[in-house]
């Protein structure tokens, strides 16, 4: 299984979370987003809980806070559209610095933001932690089918090349004397992204010709095997443990 190579959310470092098999990091990102889904919006302080533990095991992997908050920014369209539900969601209303506002919509924005965030930030520690080749393995090891698996490698491995492509062609096209100012450019840009297309689609012939070539069959070799201790999974275990006593209690809280 190809792309080796890291990717810019991964930090490079030697800690105990980098060090834990792919597969169970992946296990324990899933089981706490699923606790965290499933936590009652008015359970408050179990949010700020899980925000504890998610901080906590950045600080286990030596990822600085900074590292993740850049990070975080990709959720900037979903804060925008949970800032609006407090205007657009009907029910009871109630005034806030002297703006009616919608407390349905509250509860929903709130419910939003907590959530996603939380999500977002589990995943971007995930990244932090490990490299694109061993999320696949990961991924492999925990039985996903092994055609999305495949999929998934040849994106990662090919993107980078059909994103070169492209650079080349832009340069090609500067180089002529080519600005995309207005809409009578859009034929030459519309032109630029059928001939990549079509390079696109011929180069991956010869990749499939090539790898049927060399005895693909469909799937592609297990080059190693990430095996797993019971103190590793018990590790892994911990973050999705927490967080479930943390839920129960913000349900007997409630």
């Amino acid at each position: 299984m190809g792309a080796g190579h890291t990717h810019k959310l991964y930090r490079r470092g030697v800690s105990p979370v980098h060090g834990l098999p792919p597969h169970t990091k992946l296990a324990a990102v899933l089981a706490f987003v699923v606790v965290v889904v499933s936590t009652p919006r008015e359970a408050v302080s179990a949010f700020g809980g899980y925000a504890v533990l998610l901080g906590g095991v950045a600080a286990y992997a030596r990822i600085p806070a900074g590292f993740v908050l850049r990070r975080l920014l990709i959720e900037i369209p979903f804060v925008a559209f949970a800032f609006l539900m407090p205007f657009v969601v009907p029910g009871e209303q109630t005034e806030i610095l002297g703006i009616s506002v919608s407390v349905p919509g509250l509860w929903g924005a709130w419910n939003v933001l907590a959530k996603g965030t939380l999500g977002v930030a589990a995943s971007v520690l995930l990244a932090a932690t490990t490299v694109l080749r061993e999320l696949l393995l990961g991924l492999q090891r925990l039985k996903l089918p092994p055609l999305l698996v495949q999929i998934a490698s040849f994106m990662i491995r090919y993107g980078d090349v059909i994103t070169g492509e492209m650079r080349r062609m832009s340069v090609a096209r500067r180089s002529r004397g080519f600005e995309a100012k207005g809409v009578r450019q859009w034929g030459v840009l519309a032109k630029s992204a059928g001939a990549l297309f079509i390079r696109s689609y011929e180069r991956g012939e010869r990749v499939h010709l090539a790898m049927v070539s060399r005895g693909y069959a469909g799937s592609m070799p297990v080059i190693d095997e990430v095996a797993a201790t019971r103190t590793q999974w018990a590790r892994a275990a911990a973050l999705p443990a927490a967080a479930l006593v943390i839920c129960l209690l913000g349900w007997t809280l409630r």
